[in-house]
């Protein structure tokens, strides 16, 4: 994992996680496959994790598939992932899948900052991010069907909450390229920055700041939205609820703001 991604922890549980592949602008051939879900069952596994801040050195934030992994293959049905697509090999997903999936499965938030391009399945793993900041001149697009073929890295599965439906037809159909300041607009990006990093990192610090154990829970209600039904729903911000109120954590939040200090959590 080490020559394709680093996991670096800063204060206050904040995880700075890089693709490092810059010299191929992050592009993503077996090895960056692996590390991607090597890095996420790490994240998963990690003590005091508050937020990850994802983010691609050298260029670009992930230039998308290595095309010389796919000239590789000979089965049709295998992934330069390793496995096949139609095997569920992590839960309800195959390998390539759960690169851009298991960042929604992280049980904290995960903050995208993308600049230089996120092509492919470079933008299917900059949808699996809960926020995703980018620079206005970000190049993206859906880029499959260039090569011929759909997109299949967890990219419909995540783009149907942030993109209308007639749009995301039009961007899967045609792989026309847009910027960061279409994407913002279209709902594929929450905030356009000239220093994506910096901003992703400075509210990195503010949810860091925040009772963890109510941020997961938030984080595991928005991920119900998708799917779930209004009355579990109703009934699972009622749980959550119970989970924090009146525990340590909840009540160090109010006598923090009531004394206009910095919080001190327990994990």
């Amino acid at each position: 994992m080490k020559d394709r991604i680093s996991i670096t922890m800063l204060d206050g549980g904040i995880a700075d996680v890089r693709l490092i592949r810059a010299d191929k602008m992050n592009a993503l051939d077996a090895a960056m496959w692996s590390a991607l879900i090597e890095a996420i069952d790490e994240l998963k596994a990690k003590p005091g994790l508050r937020v990850v801040v994802l983010s691609g050195e050298g260029r670009a934030f992930c230039a998308g598939l290595d095309l010389t992994s796919l000239s590789a293959e000979r089965d049709p049905g295998a992934s330069s992932a390793g496995g096949t697509l139609s095997e569920r090999t992590r839960g309800v997903c195959n390998n390539p899948q759960y690169a851009a999936w298991g960042w929604r499965e992280l049980p904290v938030p995960v903050i995208a900052a993308v600049h230089g391009v996120a092509f492919g399945a470079g933008s299917q793993i900059m949808a699996a991010a809960d926020i995703r900041i980018v620079h206005p001149d970000t190049r993206i697009a859906i880029m499959e069907m260039r090569w011929g073929l759909v997109p299949d890295v967890a990219g419909m599965a995540l783009w149907r909450t942030q993109v209308a439906d007639d749009v995301l037809r039009e961007l899967v159909y045609t792989n026309r390229e847009f910027n960061g300041s279409e994407a913002k607009a279209l709902g594929l990006a929450t905030h356009v920055s000239d220093d994506p990093l910096a901003k992703a990192m400075d509210l990195a610090r503010v949810i860091a700041d925040k009772n963890p154990h109510a941020i997961r829970g938030a984080k595991r209600l928005c991920n119900m939205l998708a799917n779930a039904t209004d009355p579990e729903i109703l009934q699972a911000e009622s749980d959550e609820q119970v989970k924090v109120i009146r525990t340590p954590n909840q009540m160090e939040a109010v006598m923090a703001g009531m004394e206009k200090r910095r919080p001190n959590f327990v994990d």
